[in-house]
């Protein structure tokens, strides 16, 4: 066993190495003005890379491996992006493929049992579902005013914050040792609701913007989100006692669809994000810290526990990133509507790692149960 931890930590440190080695390498080409070059990318691969691995063999970090592994990847397609736009036919059909997969992949973590406590326990549930669907697009319809985004840009925050949450909120809320419970049916209940919500929202906030096809809109969720949710219902009730299975297959494809999709739309639009990219990753990080603060504060308000009030604000802060990728490509038709999804989506991971393991350090004693049943 020692030796094993022995191991385990030398490899760390090569990991280590690695990554720094590779970060004063991509600083000295930078600062010699090779930055544009081809191979400028590969040290910028090699750390992110490097830091994944290192990431997933340490506590602290563990919870963001999988981002270092999405910036890494971002590098690559940001560096050559001939080599994920055609594969012989458009990459883009992939997207809404791979976003299906990621919601197959939710509904398996499913049961009917999370739909019925709606009903057992409404007030929580129906409070933090009207906080999904009022601060996150209301804040985005603010932000796009104040930076003065072009419309299409612009569309595409407000849409990222009418998506509901996915399964982060739910994984961030376990390690916040939240009210998982709460949570997981937070989330399905606001899936439900998003092919009438969603497109009802950015006709509202967008539509003077870009042209909002409301039936195109509810129909695509529902191909791309519900249908495959429900097919995930489904294969979990015939894998029954089988969750071993499950839970070794679907994250490992799961991951890769959202690499998959990520890569794609990054490599799509590189030009337009390489213009907007700051200003719309500073807007992105306020979008996503106004939905957490602004949630626990309405959560509070409403007389809820500190636990459901922590579990609330996980869950309006994060938002379904692939949802919103699928919608600007399939629907809106439009890549630089899809740039504010991409970009939270990755940082959403960081900033909610960061907020659980916080809260995971200050235990309450009113905590509800944070264990996930399924019926």
């Amino acid at each position: 066993m020692d030796d094993e931890k022995t191991g385990n930590d030398m490899l760390a440190n090569v990991y280590v190495a690695i990554s720094i080695i590779s970060f004063i390498a991509e600083i000295i080409v930078l600062a010699s003005g090779y930055g544009s070059r081809p191979w400028a990318g590969i040290p910028l691969f090699i750390m992110f890379f490097a830091l994944a691995l290192y990431a997933r063999m340490t506590v602290v970090l563990k919870g963001i491996s999988f981002t270092f592994l999405v910036f890494a990847f971002i590098a690559s397609s940001m560096y050559y992006p001939p080599l994920f736009k055609n594969w012989g036919f458009d990459t883009r059909v992939l997207v809404v493929p791979s976003v299906q997969l990621i919601m197959f992949g939710m509904g398996t973590t499913l049961s009917i049992g999370d739909f019925i406590r709606v009903f057992k326990k409404p007030k929580g549930i129906l409070i933090g579902t009207v906080l999904v669907y009022t601060i996150m697009p209301l804040a985005g319809l603010i932000l796009v005013r104040v930076y003065g985004f072009s419309p299409e840009v612009a569309a595409g925050v407000i849409l990222i914050g009418s998506c509901p949450g996915g399964m982060a909120s739910n994984v961030m809320t376990f390690l916040a040792n939240g009210n998982v419970a709460l949570s997981v049916s937070l989330t399905a209940l606001a899936t439900l609701l998003a092919p009438f919500i969603t497109p009802f929202l950015m006709k509202s906030f967008a539509g003077k913007l870009i042209e909002i096809k409301i039936l195109a809109m509810m129909i695509s969720i529902l191909n791309m989100v519900i249908l495959p949710i429900v097919a995930g219902l489904i294969v979990n009730k015939l894998l029954r006692g089988r969750e071993k299975v499950r839970d070794k297959l679907l994250p490992p494809l799961a991951m890769g669809a959202i690499l998959l999709y990520i890569t794609i739309v990054t490599a799509h639009y590189r030009d337009e994000l390489l213009v907007v990219g700051l200003a719309l990753i500073g807007a992105v990080i306020i979008h996503n810290f106004i939905g957490y603060v602004f949630g626990y504060g309405a959560a509070k308000a409403a007389g809820l526990s500190v636990t459901d009030c922590r579990t609330i604000a996980i869950e309006v802060g994060l938002k379904n990133g692939g949802m919103g990728v699928g919608l600007a490509i399939n629907v809106l038709k439009s890549g630089e509507a899809s740039l504010a999804s991409l970009i939270f989506g990755s940082w959403m991971n960081i900033s909610g790692s960061t907020l659980a393991n916080y809260w995971r350090q200050k235990p309450v004693k009113d905590r509800d149960t944070v264990g996930m049943t399924h019926d």
